[in-house]
């Protein structure tokens, strides 16, 4: 059986509606997308995951191993292509397994 959507509102008084038991409001991911940088390339949810985790910049990315980062909550298979192009603009690469 599907959940409801439920009203919530954010610390900034956002209004939003959801069904899973994510908390990240739709109006503040947008307010705080980079407008640059890897980071600006990702969804919310896998960019929030990547942030949660300290990971903010493709020398602390290129640290972890492509599993490693498939493993963190938030973080799908059709962010691993845009992370491996970021990496590899600035001449880096995910940890070898």
């Amino acid at each position: 059986m599907k959940k409801d959507k439920e009203l919530r509102i954010c610390e900034k008084g956002h209004k939003y509606y959801k069904s899973s038991d994510c908390r990240s409001c739709p109006t503040c991911d947008k307010e705080n997308k980079p407008k640059s940088g890897f980071l600006s390339r990702l969804y919310s949810p896998a960019r929030n995951a990547l942030l949660h985790e300290g990971i903010d910049t493709l020398e602390k990315l290129s640290t972890y191993t492509e599993k490693e980062i498939l493993d963190i909550h938030g973080i799908g298979p059709t962010s691993i292509p845009i992370l491996k192009e970021a990496l590899e603009e600035e001449g880096l690469s995910f940890k070898e397994e």
